[in-house]
């Protein structure tokens, strides 16, 4: 309904902000992303998403058009209010939350306040598909770390542990540390085994 307000920055607090737009004043929810990215001149443009619930007709504001399209998904999801979204945008930059979800990263996810293990699973469920195609997140970059693992397992063979059990603890440590170096999933790996 309401897609985009633009206007004069009236008031602003890093839950909302109030755009005054022609003589009326638009309360927006905003995340804490969109606070940060808020420039310092007073004429802005916010892309927005009207929450309709019984008891509320709320407003929410977005810095750019990919975070209110990760506001939408999230909301998509079963047990994922308005609220737990803008929390999750808050904690986490949309860019982030995509990577989380593209990679799987169930801890990351839980991490946010309102998110328990079965809802930050769904979240995955429901939205990788939609996330990697939508913002065309090469499930190469995802999955890069899987040469660092192989030469990991390789030089872990070869100290003489078992590839099965080097494995789950491999794989362990890349959803906590996606980016890992070969010598750090080693390191990391020789403390668990």
């Amino acid at each position: 309904m309401i897609t985009q307000v633009r206007g004069r920055l009236v008031e602003k607090s890093p839950t909302e902000v109030v755009i005054d737009c022609n003589g009326v004043g638009y309360l927006l929810h905003i995340s804490l992303n969109t606070y940060t990215a808020l420039p310092a001149d007073e004429n802005i443009v916010l892309y927005t998403h009207l929450s309709i619930r019984e008891d509320a007709h709320t407003l929410f504001g977005f810095i750019n058009k990919t975070e209110r399209a990760v506001f939408k998904f999230l909301i998509s999801v079963s047990g994922v209010g308005p609220s737990i979204a803008r929390t999750m945008l808050s904690s986490m930059t949309s860019e982030e939350i995509q990577q989380a979800i593209a990679s799987e990263n169930v801890k990351l996810i839980q991490s946010v306040k309102g998110i328990g293990a079965k809802t930050a699973q769904r979240v995955i469920v429901d939205l990788k598909d939609k996330i990697l195609k939508t913002f065309d997140i090469d499930e190469v970059s995802v999955t890069a770390s899987n040469t660092n693992k192989e030469e990991a397992l390789s030089a872990l063979e070869v100290l003489g542990f078992q590839r099965k059990q080097s494995d789950k603890i491999i794989t362990a440590i890349l959803k906590e540390h996606a980016d890992a170096s070969v010598e750090k999933i080693i390191k990391l790996a020789l403390k668990s085994l």
